[in-house]
C-alpha cells in the first residue's frame, strides 16, 4: 500500500547552521547564509540562537527572540496592510518559524490549507534557498542529526490536537508526567480547523433553555447516521459522557454557550462559543493555556516513527525523529495514541476509495495516517479503513470547509437552476450525494442577513472571497449564474415554510430563520474529503484492541485515529465529543494503570 507522507518545507536544521559556523568561523562572512533582511542586517548565528547555537525541537529559544527582535503577534498584526491578517489567524499564538525562515526564503503556512497571493516581508529569495555553497559546506553535519539518547516518562501521547490535548492534561491531573509529541511546526491537528462544536444531550445550557433532551436520542441518531455500522458500545459512551465532557471544557476556561442545531439530529445538541464562533481554534487556544500552565512538556517538529513494545503484549514507549535532535528513545509506562486520520492523504485515500483520490481535502496538511499504521505495527487491530466521508459544504474550488452550522442556523442548498433539491440537514453523505447529482456537481449555499448575523464565522467566508452578496433576490442570482425568476420564487416558498413552520417540500425539521433582506448571500460549494471513520479498534476503557481482541497492556487511543465510534458516517458535531470524551477516558484510564503498576 502506498502512503504519501504530506509534511510542510521547513527550515534547514539547526544542526546544519552549527555546522556551517564551524566551517566559516565566527566572522560576519556566515551572514551569506540568511536570507532578507537578516542578510542585509549581518545577523550573526548567536542573535537569533543563543551563544550555545544549539536548537531544540521546538525552537523555543529562536521563537523567543524572534519575537523579541520583532514583536508580538499582536505588535505585527497591528502593522500588516495585508488583507488577510496571518499574524491574527486562527491558528493563534504559533511559531514564528512555522512561516519565516532565517536561511531560506519564508512561506504561508496559511497556503498549506488556504491560496493567498501574500508576499512575506523580507522572505528572502528561491536563489538564497537552494545556496550550493551552503548546502555543500553543511552537508556533513547532517552525520550530527543521530542521537542515542533515552528519555523516560510515565505517559507518552503522540499528536496534539483535541485528543491529544485532552488526554495530556486529564492524565497530568491524575497524577502522571506527561509527554505530548507533535510531528508539525504547530500544535491544533484538526481539532483547530473544526468549525461547528460539540454535540452533547442534557446539558446545563439545553436545560436552561427549557430543552431535555435525552443521550438515548443521541446514541439512535448516531447509529442511525453511521448506518448502524458503529460499535453500539462506544456509541453509548459518547451519548452518555457528552454533557460531562462540555462541563469539563467550561472548567478548562471554554465558552460552550450557544446552541445549534447540525445534520441528523433532531434538536439543538451542538454547543459552540457564543455569537457562533469556530469552536477549534477557541478550544485549541484554551488546551494550550491549560497545557502551559501546567508545565507539561508539549513538542512539536517530533515525529514518532515507531510505537515499542516489549514482544509479550504489552507496550513500553517510542522512538521519535525531531527535527533538530534526530532519533531517540522515550521509554513510557503508558502509550496514548491521538494522532488523527488520514483525510489529507491522497494516496492512501485513493487506495480505499480510487473515486476520492483527487477530490480537495479540507484537513490540515498532517492529516496522513501514520499514527493508524504506527499501532498496527505494535499490533493493533484496524478497522473500517475504506469509510472516508466526505463533506457537502467547502468553498468552490477552495480547502475551506463551510461549517455545518450554516446550514442548521438557517441557510438553504441551492443547485444551478436556483432550486432547493435536498434536505439541508440530512447526513452528510446523504447531502453530499444529493449535489453530486446535480449536473454541475456544485450547488450554492444562499441565506439572508438574519442568519448571517447570528453566525459570526460567515464574516470570515467574505472576508475570504467566498460569499457572493446582493441588495435583491434577483441580482444575488444574476452574480450566481442562475435564473432570477426561479431562486426568488424558491426563496418566496421557503420564507412561506418558514412562517408554517412546515417544510412540505423536503421535511426539513428545524427552520430557524427566513432568508430576508437587506442583503442577500450566496456561496458556491462542492463536496470534499472531510473525515475518516475508520482507524485503531478500541474498546469502551479507550484501550487499544490487538488483531486477537483482547487489550494492549498499556496502550491506549482516542478520537480519529480510532474506528468504530461513527461507522460509516460521521454526524456533524461528533468529532469533538468523541476526542473529549475519549481523550479524558484514554488519559485518566493510562493515569490509572500507571498507579496501579508502581
Amino acid at each position: 500500500m502506498t502512503r504519501k507522507t504530506i509534511v510542510p518545507a521547513l527550515l534547514l536544521s539547526a544542526a546544519l547552521l552549527i555546522a556551517a559556523s564551524a566551517a566559516w568561523g565566527e566572522d560576519s562572512s556566515k551572514s551569506s547564509f540568511l536570507s532578507g533582511v537578516h542578510k542585509k542586517n549581518q545577523v550573526t548565528c548567536a542573535d537569533c540562537h543563543g551563544k550555545s547555537l544549539t536548537v531544540d525541537d521546538s525552537e523555543t529559544a529562536l521563537n523567543k527572540n524572534c519575537k523579541g527582535c520583532h514583536g508580538g503577534f499582536a505588535d505585527l498584526a497591528a502593522k500588516t496592510k495585508e488583507h488577510i491578517n496571518p499574524h491574527n489567524s486562527h491558528l493563534g499564538d504559533t511559531n514564528c518559524t512555522a512561516c519565516h525562515k532565517g536561511h531560506v526564503a519564508s512561506k504561508a503556512y496559511c497556503n498549506y490549507c488556504h491560496s493567498f497571493a501574500m508576499k512575506i516581508p523580507a522572505m528572502g529569495t528561491e536563489k538564497e534557498s537552494t545556496d550550493k555553497k551552503w548546502v555543500q559546506e553543511s552537508a556533513p553535519g547532517k552525520k550530527d542529526l543521530k542521537s542515542n539518547r533515552v528519555e523516560s516518562t510515565d505517559v507518552v501521547v503522540i499528536g496534539a490536537g483535541g485528543s491529544g490535548y485532552v488526554a495530556s492534561i486529564t492524565a497530568h491531573d491524575a497524577g502522571a508526567k506527561v509527554i505530548l509529541l507533535e510531528k508539525m511546526p504547530i500544535t491544533g491537528g484538526n481539532s483547530m480547523l473544526a468549525a461547528g462544536g460539540i454535540n452533547a444531550a442534557r446539558t446545563r445550557y439545553q436545560e436552561r433553555l427549557g430543552m431535555h433532551d435525552d443521550p438515548a436520542e443521541m446514541v439512535k441518531e448516531t447509529m442511525k447516521g453511521g448506518r448502524d455500522k458503529n460499535d453500539p458500545e462506544l456509541v453509548k459512551v459518547l451519548a452518555y459522557k457528552s454533557a460531562d465532557a462540555v462541563d469539563f471544557l467550561v472548567s478548562l476556561g471554554a465558552d460552550m454557550t450557544d446552541l445549534v442545531r447540525s445534520g441528523g439530529v433532531a434538536v439543538d445538541r451542538t454547543h459552540r462559543p457564543v455569537g457562533g464562533a469556530a469552536v477549534g481554534p477557541h478550544l485549541i487556544k484554551v488546551y494550550r493555556e491549560n497545557a502551559a500552565k501546567r508545565n507539561i512538556d508539549v513538542r512539536v517538529n517530533s515525529e514518532v516513527v515507531q510505537i515499542l513494545s516489549d514482544g509479550k503484549g504489552r507496550v513500553t514507549g517510542v522512538q521519535v525523529k525531531g527535527k533538530h535532535s534526530g532519533v531517540y528513545t522515550i521509554n513510557a509506562k503508558a502509550v496514548i495514541d491521538t494522532a488523527g486520520g488520514f483525510a489529507a492523504n491522497n494516496e492512501l485515500v485513493g487506495s480505499y476509495k480510487p473515486q476520492f483520490r483527487e477530490t480537495a481535502s479540507s484537513n490540515q496538511p498532517g492529516a496522513t495516517g501514520e499514527g493508524m499504521f504506527l499501532a498496527e505495527k505494535a499490533g493493533a487491530k484496524l478497522i473500517d479503513m475504506e469509510q472516508i466521508q466526505i463533506h457537502p459544504t467547502m468553498g468552490g474550488d477552495t480547502k475551506v470547509l463551510v461549517s455545518e452550522t450554516v446550514r442548521g442556523s438557517g441557510a438553504i442548498l441551492v443547485n444551478h437552476a436556483g432550486k432547493r433539491f435536498v434536505n439541508e440537514l440530512t447526513t452528510r453523505d446523504k447531502a453530499s450525494a444529493a449535489i453530486l447529482a446535480q449536473p454541475e456537481k456544485s450547488a450554492f449555499l444562499v441565506l439572508g442577513e438574519s442568519t448571517r448575523k447570528s453566525n459570526v464565522q460567515i464574516d470570515g467566508y467574505i472576508a475570504l472571497g467566498l460569499v457572493q452578496q446582493a441588495d435583491s433576490v434577483a441580482a444575488l442570482a444574476a452574480k450566481m449564474g442562475v435564473p432570477a425568476d426561479a431562486l426568488t420564487a424558491t426563496v418566496a416558498a421557503y420564507n412561506k415554510a418558514f412562517e408554517a413552520k412546515k417544510d412540505p417540500e423536503f421535511q426539513r425539521q428545524d427552520i430557524p430563520r427566513p432568508v430576508d433582506g437587506p442583503k442577500y448571500y450566496a456561496i458556491w460549494v462542492k463536496p470534499g474529503r472531510h473525515h475518516t471513520m475508520g482507524g485503531v479498534k478500541i474498546n469502551t476503557e479507550a484501550q487499544v484492541i490487538a488483531k486477537d481482541g483482547n487489550p494492549i497492556t498499556g496502550f491506549y487511543a482516542a478520537g480519529e485515529v480510532t474506528g468504530g465510534v461513527h461507522g460509516w458516517n460521521r454526524l456533524g458535531g461528533n468529532a469533538i465529543t468523541d476526542t473529549v470524551v475519549f481523550g479524558r477516558i484514554a488519559g485518566s484510564n493510562a493515569a490509572s494503570f500507571i498507579k496501579k503498576e508502581k
